[in-house]
C-alpha cells in the first residue's frame, strides 16, 4: 500500500525582507492538499470562500473566509483549492527568531511573543478580527519592506487583543520532531485524509506504522489527545459539514458519502458535534449552495 512520506516545506525569505509574503490567486495555491510542516509560524488570510481546514488533530469547517496562525512545526493541510471558491488567499512565513533571539524579549513586545506562543496550538479568528486584519494582509502586497514590518508586528499586537478567537488543538498537540515520530503521524493523518470515506479498521492503521494496536492508541492519544476513533468521526463529521453547505444532495446521501454506514448514529454524532440537526445546519448555511 503506497504511503505518503511527510513534508518539509522549505521556505525562501522574499527579496529584501526578514520574512516571506505570498498571494495565491484564486485556485493558484498548488501545495494545497499536501499535508507539511515547516519550522516558520504561518500567518494566512483566505478571502471568502469555504472549505477544510487540518491543523495538527483539529479538522474544521469554513465559512466566509478564514484568518489562522499556525505556529512552527505544527503540520496541517492547505486550505484552499479548486472548489472552495475564495477571492484569494495571502501567506506570510516568518521564523520565530527573524528579529533575532532577543528582540522579543523587550517589553514593547511581550504581545506579540504571546501571540506567537499561543499559535504553537494554531489560532482561527473570526468576525471583525477576521475581517481588519484581513484588509491589512492585503494592503502588505504594495508596501516596502520596512513598512511591511511595522504593519506585521502591528498584526500581531492586535491579534493578542482579539477576543475572537479560537485555539484549535487546545488540549495540545505534542508531536516531537524525530524523524520516526513524523513519518508515523503523517502516514496516519494521510491514510485518514485519502480512506475517511471507508471504513477504517485501527490494526490496519497500526501495521501502516508498525506498531501493535494497543501501543498505537496509546501513542495516537498521546499525541492528539483524542482517540484514533474520534479522530476519524470527527473528520467524517466535518467533510459531512462541507457537503451540507455545498452540495443538494439528500441528508442520506451526505451521512454515507462522509463514511458513516448507519444514519441513526450520523444524526446523533452531528448534532453532538455542532449543536444542530443536519437539516438545521443546511437551512443556515443554504446561501453557499450553488
Amino acid at each position: 500500500m503506497k504511503t505518503i512520506a511527510p513534508a518539509l516545506e522549505v521556505i525562501s525569505n522574499s527579496y529584501g525582507s526578514s520574512f516571506t509574503y505570498t498571494k495565491h490567486a484564486q485556485k493558484t495555491n498548488v501545495k494545497s492538499h499536501l499535508w507539511h510542516y515547516h519550522p516558520e509560524i504561518e500567518l494566512v488570510y483566505i478571502n471568502g470562500g469555504a472549505g477544510k481546514r487540518q491543523i495538527g488533530s483539529h479538522v474544521s469547517y469554513y465559512t466566509n473566509g478564514s484568518l489562522i496562525l499556525i505556529g512552527s512545526n505544527l503540520p496541517h493541510c492547505g486550505f484552499t483549492n479548486e472548489q472552495t471558491g475564495n477571492i484569494n488567499e495571502t501567506v506570510i512565513h516568518i521564523k520565530p527568531e527573524f528579529l533575532g533571539s532577543e528582540f522579543f524579549s523587550a517589553p514593547e513586545m511581550r504581545k506579540v511573543q504571546n501571540i506567537l506562543t499561543q499559535s504553537k496550538g494554531g489560532i482561527a479568528f473570526g468576525g471583525e478580527t477576521k475581517k481588519q486584519i484581513g484588509k491589512k494582509i492585503e494592503m502588505m502586497e504594495n508596501q516596502l519592506p520596512f513598512e511591511r514590518l511595522i504593519t506585521l508586528l502591528s498584526i500581531f499586537d492586535e491579534l493578542d487583543s482579539s477576543k475572537d478567537y479560537t485555539v484549535l488543538n487546545a488540549d495540545g498537540f505534542s508531536l516531537e520532531l524525530h524523524t520516526q515520530d513524523n513519518d508515523r503521524i503523517n502516514v496516519v493523518f494521510n491514510y485518514v485524509k485519502d480512506h475517511f470515506q471507508e471504513s477504517i479498521a485501527i490494526d490496519e492503521v497500526s501495521s501502516l506504522v508498525s506498531m501493535t494496536t494497543p501501543s498505537f492508541c496509546r501513542y495516537f492519544k498521546k499525541i492528539s489527545n483524542k482517540t484514533f476513533t474520534e479522530f476519524v468521526n470527527e473528520y467524517r463529521l466535518v467533510h459531512a459539514s462541507k457537503l451540507l453547505a455545498e452540495k443538494p444532495i439528500s441528508i442520506n446521501e451526505v451521512c454515507y458519502e462522509s463514511g458513516f454506514n448507519n444514519f441513526s448514529h450520523f444524526s446523533k454524532s452531528f448534532k453532538q458535534y455542532t449543536g444542530k440537526s443536519a437539516s438545521q445546519y443546511r437551512q443556515e448555511h443554504k446561501i453557499i449552495i450553488s
